[in-house]
């Protein structure tokens, strides 16, 4: 027999799974990236690069809370009050952390990106935008946050040309993008695969990053 389903059906669609992303604006940021970015650039002229995930480019090591000063000391401050407001026990009970943080300074040019990575052994990883290079007012200049479907590539195997016709439903098996603004906060679970498209402009695209465990 068949089914009347005519467009006049309602259908529920239930969200089950999501995977939380966070964007904050950071307080007073316009004064915090100024501080950033001189102690950052500063950094970079006297000590040679770290390579993790970094195509090109400049990282630091993973100890900016003992060189980046007050401003660090803010910004890490801001992270941790995120990361307690989003983090809560199975019961729905606030469950604040002694957090262990790392963080490190990212300073990429015309060509320079990050490779797909994820943070082992940690909770929470965000990432704060001291300067994107002018790439929020064009965003053909590149440098946008990419997040990989933590599904994989399952929800694309059989017809890699067909996805729900649902919010989202266009990254079932790819990739979702954010284009960063200068003075935000990103935050994601550590075990979501990242990376930074190439930036192709003349400015400087600085960011920190951080990780809590």
């Amino acid at each position: 027999m068949a089914v009347d389903a005519t467009p006049s059906t309602k259908i529920d669609i239930q969200p089950l799974f999501a995977t939380p992303v966070a964007v904050a604006s950071l307080p007073d940021n316009a004064r915090i990236s100024a501080a950033l970015r001189e102690t950052v650039l500063a950094r970079a002229e006297q000590e040679p690069s770290t390579a993790h995930s970094n195509l090109g480019g400049w990282q630091s090591t993973w100890d900016l809370e003992e060189w980046g000063g007050d401003a660090a000391a803010y910004l890490l401050s801001f992270v941790r009050h995120m990361a307690d407001t989003l983090t809560i026990d199975r019961h729905g009970k606030a469950a604040p952390q002694s957090w262990r943080m790392n963080a490190w300074a990212n300073v990429n040019r015309s060509g320079h990106g990050n490779e797909f990575h994820t943070h082992p052994g940690c909770v929470w990883s965000a990432v704060y935008y001291v300067d994107d290079g002018g790439a929020a007012g064009d965003p053909s200049l590149g440098g946008q946050f990419e997040l990989q479907d933590p599904r994989g590539v399952a929800p694309a195997m059989f017809r890699p040309d067909l996805v729900p016709n649902v919010p989202g439903g266009a990254a079932f098996g790819a990739c979702e993008s954010i284009s960063p603004m200068p003075g935000t906060v990103l935050m994601f679970p550590s075990w979501v695969s990242h990376a930074v498209r190439p930036y192709f402009g003349e400015g400087t695209r600085i960011s920190i990053a951080i990780n809590l465990s």
